[in-house]
């Protein structure tokens, strides 16, 4: 009796089971099809194999895993090494099916074939097979080729195998009808597997789509916020990446799986979802005087005003000395004149200086804009007033951007909206944490942030990479209305003295520096110019 025929029909169902189950656990596409062929070869004792996948155009089978133990020869997969084979097509040029080759039969037919001796078998080309073999010494004789089909009875692919081997000789023997059906068996598995496998691949690039159309959205209603929800979960993952190396500090015991830095991925793509509805006019506040139009013009009329009237006053001033017949007071008055007028527009330029906003505006700053406001001025009405009113100052004098804490609650109203937006979707569960990843994309360790104010521990490690990405994409951001681009050096430090006030996670900070994060980013994102010369020994926070 063949020793396939002698086989424990009850074993062979419960190998086939635990087959079955390591299938469905399979996340990875080239693993997954690595693993169905090395389970047909297992199975079936046969020292070599080649699984094909059909092409999307369904015209042509192409080499996905290749196996031979004889030869120790592996590729495809998870090998790093690629099958040099060239696709093989179902049709010819004239549309003629290729039915010469084994594996092109077996598809177009849908059928498992069988050949006991390829140098005897005349139904078929094995020309191929016959050069393989005179160039590696090998002996190609048994096959058992076997389509896979889908749920919908369509084929995929198909997978061969090669010298079925004699469990107790090791001596190639050919393939028995009870080899066949077990090989159907485990198809029909594996074609459910990988079918499951691309709908899960194909919900991800649809659900990967839907985030990107969100951003299309964030960016035609915003040029401003665009690129930012681009860049930050490229960086996130740049960040991510070299703490899961990281082998000292906080980090030694950071190592997500692949699942979970996809999950980080998609917190980052949707961390500033919310923006969806925050007003434009926000948004795009270039200046601190700017609402639907910059108020800053209004200034400067007033300042023309001030102008004016010091021309005017000049001007009469002048006349009345000329008419006095005294000349020598012109001279004075012209240079008090000249005086004033520069003097109307320093302050002026300080304005303007003030409205454009930045990181941060000193009290001396603040102070001269309340003495620049008590000018007094006569507007169309007649009526006098100050050169300044007190809603201006207070916009003039805001410390940090252009935004007021009334327009600031309003931006920072996008975090609360990004939680619920995200918390009402059904996430699955290798994504469940998403949510509060991108939700806490703007805490801070010392409970500074918003807008749940969390602090220490309350932030994991996830949350701190978006937080510690998204604050060095936006200082170095070019794209920003009320502020130009800053240089390398200068951003690091800023983060590096978040980092001595306990603001940002220093074990991440040194992990950003030390891998050189931050070079590698620039190379690719920031202009030329922003990359000054950094000494990494003097950045705030950060120990070499």
């Amino acid at each position: 009796m063949h020793p396939s025929h002698s086989r424990d029909p009850f074993a062979c169902l419960e190998q086939l089971n635990r087959i079955g189950i390591a299938l469905s656990r399979e996340r990875n596409t080239e693993k997954l099809l690595e693993t169905i062929l090395i389970a047909a070869k297992n199975l079936l004792h046969t020292d070599a194999g080649t699984l094909y996948r059909l092409e999307e155009d369904r015209r042509q089978l192409r080499f996905e895993v290749l196996r031979n133990d004889s030869l120790r020869l592996y590729m495809g997969g998870t090998t790093g090494a690629a099958v040099p084979f060239a696709p093989i097509p179902l049709h010819d040029s004239a549309g003629k099916p290729n039915t010469d080759m084994v594996v092109t039969y077996a598809v177009l037919n849908d059928t498992t074939v069988v050949i006991d001796d390829a140098y005897a078998d005349r139904n078929f080309d094995f020309s191929g097979t016959h050069q393989f073999d005179r160039r590696t010494g090998y002996r190609s004789r048994s096959f058992l080729t076997v389509p896979m089909k889908n749920h919908e009875g369509r084929i995929i692919g198909a997978f061969q195998l090669i010298n079925a081997l004699d469990p107790e000789t090791g001596q190639v023997r050919t393939f028995s009808p009870a080899d066949r059906q077990l090989a159907e068996s485990l198809a029909s598995q594996a074609a459910i597997a990988l079918t499951n496998q691309q709908l899960i691949e194909q919900l991800q690039a649809l659900f990967e789509a839907l985030i990107r159309l969100i951003n299309i959205a964030i960016d035609n209603k915003s040029p401003y916020t665009g690129a930012h929800c681009q860049r930050v979960p490229i960086l996130t993952m740049m960040i991510a990446e070299a703490a899961r190396r990281s082998e000292r500090g906080g980090l030694k015991d950071f190592r997500p799986t692949p699942e979970e830095m996809y999950e980080l991925k998609i917190a980052g793509l949707l961390h500033d979802c919310g923006k969806i509805a925050t007003p434009v006019h926000v948004v795009d506040k270039r200046t601190k005087l700017e609402t639907i139009l910059d108020g800053i013009d209004l200034v400067d009329t007033r300042f023309e005003v001030l102008k004016r009237d010091a021309e005017i006053e000049w001007l009469r001033g002048r006349s009345a000395a000329l008419e006095r017949g005294d000349a020598a007071a012109v001279p004075p008055l012209e240079r008090r004149f000249r005086e004033r007028l520069a003097e109307l527009e320093d302050d002026r330029q300080h304005v303007h200086r003030c409205n454009r906003g930045g990181e941060s505006m000193d009290s001396a700053a603040q102070e001269r804009i309340r003495r620049i406001a008590a000018r007094r001025w006569v507007g169309p009405e007649g009526r006098e007033r100050d050169l300044l009113s007190s809603d201006e100052v207070r916009n003039l004098c805001i410390a940090k951007g252009t935004l007021n804490p009334r327009k600031r609650a309003v931006v920072e109203e996008h975090v609360a909206l990004t939680l619920q937006m995200l918390n009402a979707l059904p996430w699955p569960n290798y994504l469940r944490n998403a949510p509060e990843y991108a939700g806490s994309h703007h805490e801070k360790l010392d409970g500074g942030g918003y807008h749940r104010h969390l602090r220490g521990s309350e932030l994991s490690v996830q949350a701190r990479i978006i937080c510690l990405a998204d604050i060095f994409e936006a200082l170095t951001a070019r794209d920003r209305p009320y502020k130009s681009d800053k240089p390398l050096g200068e951003v690091l430090a800023i983060i590096g003295h978040m980092v001595q006030d306990g603001q940002i996670d220093p074990d991440l900070f040194d992990v950003f520096v030390r891998e050189g994060i931050w070079m590698e980013y620039a190379r690719q994102y920031l202009r030329p110019e922003q990359i000054d010369a950094v000494d990494v020994g003097r950045i705030p926070g950060y120990t070499p």
